[in-house]
């Protein structure tokens, strides 16, 4: 609902409310856009190395309410943002100052870069929760995927509906106080549960594990790939089930030759 009720309207923001060309604000909104989706990569490489998913995600969570916060001041404050302006054409209305601007995408900025550290951790650490070696565990698994999907449809609902008419309609400050109530009402119901959640610990770099097989592939590119699978280097089933790990099949997918 936080990412929906800021996203879907911003360029009607931009445009109505900073005075910003069509062009420019599409651009701006792009650019953001990009980097929502781009620093997830590095909140799980900070989770999976570091920090661990449980203390990546409250850290990230902390910045994200910070950064929707200043949004909120930034579009209530009227001293933050130009006077209104009725001409059709945005070009001739007074333009944003440099601190207006600073602020505004200061705020955009900091939800982006903590959208890292949210994005590619709470679902994680919903499924780590269950454990796939216990039938009834796996099969709650299932249904807990299936609440989390609705709720995000649900939040995706309210945001790109009931808020943006909030926004249009009654205000830009309620609109984005919305938002930043419900990002506070969340966190705090998952921080409640902390006590109850299933750490687990960083378990190294994914990349580096991803650049070993790559290296490994590329020194033994010319040795000759068994046709029994059973005599590939392998470890008995006992043993997956001992570690309660999955054994990863052998596949001909991307062989050399």
């Amino acid at each position: 609902m936080a990412y929906c009720g800021i996203s879907s309207n911003l360029i009607v923001y931009l445009t109505r409310m900073l005075h910003q060309g069509t062009v420019t604000a599409s651009n701006n909104v792009t650019n953001w856009t990009g980097a929502i989706w781009m620093t997830p990569i590095l909140g799980a490489y900070v989770a999976d190395a570091h920090l661990g998913r449980y203390w990546t995600f409250v850290t990230a969570s902390a910045i994200y309410l910070s950064g929707i916060c200043l949004l909120t001041l930034a579009v209530s404050l009227p001293g933050l943002r130009p006077p209104p302006c009725k001409d059709v054409n945005a070009a001739d209305c007074p333009k944003a100052s440099t601190l207006e601007l600073g602020v505004f995408y200061a705020a955009l900025y900091i939800i982006a870069f903590a959208t890292g550290g949210t994005k590619p951790n709470i679902s994680t650490i919903g499924a780590g929760q269950f454990d796939d070696f216990d039938p009834k565990e796996k099969a709650q698994k299932l249904s807990f995927f299936s609440l989390w999907m609705l709720s995000i449809f649900i939040g995706v609902l309210f945001g790109n509906t009931i808020v943006v008419y909030i926004q249009d309609n009654v205000g830009w400050a309620l609109g984005y106080g919305i938002p930043a109530a419900g990002l506070a009402l969340s966190i705090t119901i998952f921080l409640v549960g902390t006590p109850f959640y299933r750490h687990k610990k960083p378990a190294g770099s994914p990349f580096t594990k991803m650049a070993r097989v790559v290296v490994a592939a590329l020194r033994k590119w010319r040795v000759p790939v068994p046709i029994n699978r059973l005599e590939l280097y392998e470890l008995d089933l006992e043993e997956y089930s001992k570690r309660r790990k999955f054994k990863i099949e052998s596949t001909p997918t991307f062989r050399f030759a």
